[in-house]
């Protein structure tokens, strides 16, 4: 992300775990802090093959964790969690071990930019990387807004893992491909008012600094759909924050997206 629209020092959080079957998980399950926290934490687990759940604020894994009858231990182990004090809105859990009931390999954690600690020219340059040759993707990805691209994605840099496109506020953000939301909300910092869409197992977009969402969590979208407004929530001018990520790892927009 451009550093004009990051938070200085903060620590942004995951931005989605992709599930390991779309099949058996056609739309994230969102659970919102409260109802059935005060339950007694579980001796053993009921794994749910196929569901996930969407970290609000508030929320803890150990509460997470006796509403969906499920040891801590085993939600931390099936999640891979390094921190488990430290889960954050945006993040999917998964309530099942990784490839059960799929058969597929186990799947990978979408880790969202870290801010840098200044903005502009002050910013400590990132250590640059080889460029990698662009992973071929089947889906038909189109332009999410209308406008010049005034920030480009650099591989290595966590202050740039997408493409900004300026624009005037409240013009369309729309969806570049067909897919689930599996976030919408303004609970990762710096990045405004937020959507994630979920294409596959593989691919996921995000659109950032919107002035208003127009879309809900767990709710199937097609190309070109209008998702949001732009803005620039999070950011000191109107514009749209796009990123596309594979397994996981920010990939550069402009490679994917037609010409124009």
């Amino acid at each position: 992300m451009n550093a004009q629209g990051l938070g200085k020092g903060v620590r942004i959080g995951a931005l989605a775990l992709l599930v390991s079957s779309l099949a058996a998980c056609g739309t994230a399950t969102v659970v919102r802090p409260g109802g059935g926290a005060a339950a007694s934490t579980p001796k053993t687990s009921v794994p749910k093959p196929g569901q996930t759940v969407v970290v609000r604020k508030g929320d803890t894994i150990y509460a997470l964790a006796r509403i969906h009858d499920i040891t801590p231990a085993d939600l931390i182990a099936w999640n891979r969690l390094d921190n488990p004090s430290q889960i954050y809105p945006g993040q999917v859990i998964r309530l099942y071990p990784q490839g059960a009931g799929s058969g597929r390999a186990p799947t990978t954690v979408v880790t969202a930019p870290r801010p840098a600690t200044g903005t502009g020219s002050s910013a400590t340059p990132a250590p640059s990387a080889t460029p990698a040759t662009p992973v071929k993707s089947s889906i038909a990805w189109r332009w999410p807004a209308d406008g010049a691209v005034v920030g480009r994605y650099v591989a290595g840099d966590a202050t740039k893992q997408g493409v900004d496109i300026a624009g005037s506020s409240g013009a369309p953000v729309r969806a570049a491909a067909n897919g689930v939301v599996v976030y919408s909300g303004a609970g990762l910092v710096g990045y405004g008012e937020l959507i994630i869409i979920k294409h596959n197992d593989q691919w996921l977009s995000a659109y950032g600094h919107n002035r208003k969402r127009l879309v809900n969590e767990g709710q199937n979208v097609k190309a070109g759909e209008q998702i949001a407004e732009m803005g620039r929530t999070g950011a000191n001018r109107d514009m749209l924050h796009f990123e596309i990520r594979y397994n996981g790892k920010p990939v550069d927009p402009q490679q994917y997206l037609p010409a124009r």
